[in-house]
């Protein structure tokens, strides 16, 4: 009669194998910089071998632009997820909604933003210009225009003024090195976004 044989463990799915690399080079990055991290460290952080690192990236930069992605689709979903709790008809809701969730989402990860956007890589135009948080606000304020909420001159122009001016104002409050109002912050925002699209602030 033979032996029980051993159960190895299953392989994990590519997504759960690339997803466990992903945070364990955000919590090198976070801990260390992304200037010191070696890929070693972050194979070993994640318990592969350095070849499965280079089956899903090529480079710590990749990893960098895999983390921006995410970056960008987790405050969506926060400022989705703030929009959602308005109602249909209430457009001006919306985009205040909007504004308090961009504030309050970048100042809760200003230093993983930091890293992630500024600490290896150089900024490119195109990102700060076309990303799904813009494609998004277009898609709001283009449904308030639909809606007769406002008028406004391009739902992309605006929408890449308004993504602009939060990013904008965000940073210059973050570099003062002064503790920041965020509810006082946040209105200031609103009342400039009421002010793209036309409406009296509140």
């Amino acid at each position: 009669m033979r032996a029980a044989s051993k159960f190895r463990p299953r392989t994990k799915p590519p997504e759960e194998r690339r997803d466990e690399i992903m945070k364990a080079a955000r919590r090198l990055f976070l801990k260390q910089g992304v200037a010191p991290t070696t890929i070693e460290q972050i194979t070993s952080g994640a318990d592969v071998a350095k070849g499965t690192f280079y089956l899903y990236f090529s480079s710590k930069d990749d990893v960098l632009a895999a983390l921006g992605d995410r970056f960008a689709q987790e405050l969506l979903a926060t400022m989705k997820a703030a929009i959602a709790e308005k109602a249909n008809e209430d457009w001006k809701g919306k985009l205040a909604a909007w504004a308090r969730a961009g504030v309050n989402g970048y100042l809760d990860s200003m230093r993983l933003h930091d890293i992630i956007f500024y600490g290896s890589r150089p900024r490119t135009r195109e990102r700060l210009v076309d990303n799904i948080i813009i494609d998004h606000l277009c898609g709001l304020l283009q449904g308030g225009v639909d809606a007769g909420a406002w008028s406004i001159d391009g739902a992309r122009f605006t929408a890449v003024f308004l993504f602009s001016g939060l990013h904008g104002i965000v940073d210059a409050s973050h570099v003062t090195g002064k503790r920041v109002d965020r509810t006082r912050l946040a209105q200031r925002l609103e009342q400039l976004c009421f002010r793209a699209v036309g409406l009296l602030p509140r």
